[in-house]
């Protein structure tokens, strides 16, 4: 085909001796390009401007080869939900729910905590009936049914909206995650003091429950007064810190007491000075470590994250740090098992997400909310998540780790399982779903295998009917007119997209619009030649 500009001007020349009143309708046909043959196939990439019978490239090739069936409907495959074979549930993120989710993963992979959930007291799911609806209603329960979901649910992951809205969270605002920690294992040792079943009162203090007292020693007198205390968590300051053993040695260190801060001694009756530290006295078999990344700002009076590189072990040995050991029994050794980021910068935003240890197998996994990928060869970095949103580049290099260590300036807490020798003692890896609560699953994943059912057989029904309105639209290519042996394919977008919809009824093809109308265009020609 000829470039645009010269059917142009070939096709306006006819003006420089032609008169207004002499314009005939051989001109207007000039003009126009009326009856320029049709480009072929072949001939030209697509539709050209310069010839108006030029309807390459279109769109029939689309109709006229062969057509993704995932044209033909709207409907994404049920089976991209299914749960696939030996890997975990994720949970459904529900606005800004990604630091309960990260906790929820945490606690479901702490098999002691999750078979003592297990056997809480459930009566409402006991006397449940598969043909009504079990809804929970304490927070033993939606855990229990979560747990239960999260171990023998067929899909991919699954929604907790029910525990978040038992515990009365914003789910389009984020929380403090650390306070949400100890608020939550408060809430849930609160729940299990009132079963019934005297081994679960105590489960969180036997689980997560550590003891040391505040000692503080009169420089005048030399008295000692201890205050015990327990704890669920240790909170360790990482500012100026380069490693874990330096925020522990830390948090133990002695304080001194003076000035406005003197200590009142009950042997001397007044304020002195003094020193006070903390003894630790036992430790829990999950030993929670809280890395104090948000912190109080006191120039801008907000919190602020602290990006500083801390470095930790795979095993962490916290008998130098006990200030006396209970028998010889006492276990000191740890094993880190999880390892909870915040991705970004801000205390206010940003993203959680969970690395944690398979207790079963000893792989690692990364719990994203619904996606979780195993982690392994070089993902295996332990603590390591790129900033989201980052508009700084760290001025700080990371620091290079020795093996069996891992360094993040993302971490915000640290979970360690006290060492255990295989099949020894109360470490046991098979957790079994009681009977009760299994049946409710079952009931949940026949619903969702029927939802499966019936979007396969959706997706079938559209991809046949698309199929088969594909083959008629080839046969009706075949039947469009001809004009010197070249095809028109004037078929109007708006009646093809109705008669593709079989909810809409459909006329014949009303190909007025694509004849001309030849006095009008001579009298538009007489316009723009007088004025």
């Amino acid at each position: 085909m000829a470039p645009r500009v010269q059917l142009e001007k070939a096709a306006w020349r006819w003006v420089e001796t032609v008169k207004p009143e002499e314009i005939r309708q051989e001109h207007i046909e000039l003009a126009y390009r009326i009856n320029l043959p049709a480009c072929k196939r072949g001939a030209c990439r697509r539709n050209c401007k310069g010839n108006p019978n030029c309807l390459v490239g279109i769109g029939e090739q689309a109709w006229l080869g062969e057509i993704d069936e995932s044209a033909f409907h709207s409907i994404d495959d049920p089976n991209s939900e299914r749960r696939e074979k030996n890997t975990f549930v994720g949970l459904t993120n529900l606005g800004a729910t990604c630091y309960v989710n990260t906790f929820l993963q945490v606690w479901f992979h702490n098999l002691e905590l999750r078979r003592s959930l297990y056997q809480c007291q459930n009566s409402r799911a006991e006397e449940h009936d598969t043909e009504s609806d079990y809804e929970p209603q304490s927070i033993c329960e939606h855990l229990q049914y979560l747990f239960a979901l999260l171990q023998n649910s067929n899909r991919k992951y699954i929604d907790p909206s029910g525990l978040v809205k038992a515990l009365g969270l914003d789910t389009g605002q984020q929380q403090d995650a650390q306070e949400f920690s100890k608020l939550f294992l408060s809430l849930l040792e609160d729940t299990l003091s009132k079963q019934k079943n005297p081994n679960l009162r105590n489960v969180i203090q036997q689980q997560f429950c550590g003891q040391f007292s505040y000692v503080t020693v009169c420089n005048q007198c030399g008295r000692s007064s201890a205050l015990p205390s327990r704890f669920y968590e240790l909170e360790l300051n990482i500012q100026g810190h380069k490693n874990l053993t330096e925020c522990v040695t830390e948090f133990l260190k002695e304080e001194k007491l003076d000035g406005e801060n003197r200590y009142f001694c009950e042997t001397c009756q007044s304020k002195q000075n003094a020193t006070r530290r903390i003894k630790l006295h036992s430790l829990p078999p999950t030993l929670n470590l809280q890395l104090m990344r948000f912190v109080f700002d006191r120039q801008t009076g907000h919190k602020k994250k602290l990006n500083s590189f801390i470095s930790f072990p795979e095993q962490l040995d916290m008998g130098p740090f006990l200030e006396e050991k209970q028998g010889m029994n006492e276990k000191c050794v740890y094993e880190l098992s999880a390892v909870l980021i915040h991705r970004g910068i801000s205390a206010y935003s940003g993203h959680y997400i969970a690395h944690v240890k398979d207790a079963r197998t000893g792989d690692w996994y990364k719990f994203n909310d619904e996606e979780i990928e195993k982690m392994e060869g070089k993902k295996l970095q332990l603590g390591i998540e790129e900033d989201i949103a980052e508009t700084v580049k760290s001025q700080t290099k990371k620091p290079k780790c020795s093996k069996g260590y891992h360094c993040s300036r993302n971490a915000y807490m640290l979970v360690y399982k006290v060492q255990q020798e295989e099949n020894s003692g109360p470490f046991r890896t098979n957790v079994e779903v009681p009977a009760f609560l299994q049946r409710l699953v079952d009931q949940d994943n026949h619903k969702f295998e029927e939802w499966c059912s019936e979007m396969t057989d959706m997706r079938k029904q559209s991809v046949d009917k698309g199929k088969a309105k594909h083959e008629e639209v080839k046969e009706l290519y075949k039947l469009l007119p001809a004009r010197d042996g070249e095809p028109y394919e004037f078929i109007p977008l708006d009646w093809l997209k109705k008669w593709l919809d079989d909810s809409t009824a459909t006329k014949e093809i009303d190909s007025s619009r694509f004849f001309i109308d030849f006095d009008l265009i001579l009298m538009l020609m007489l316009v723009l030649f007088l004025f």
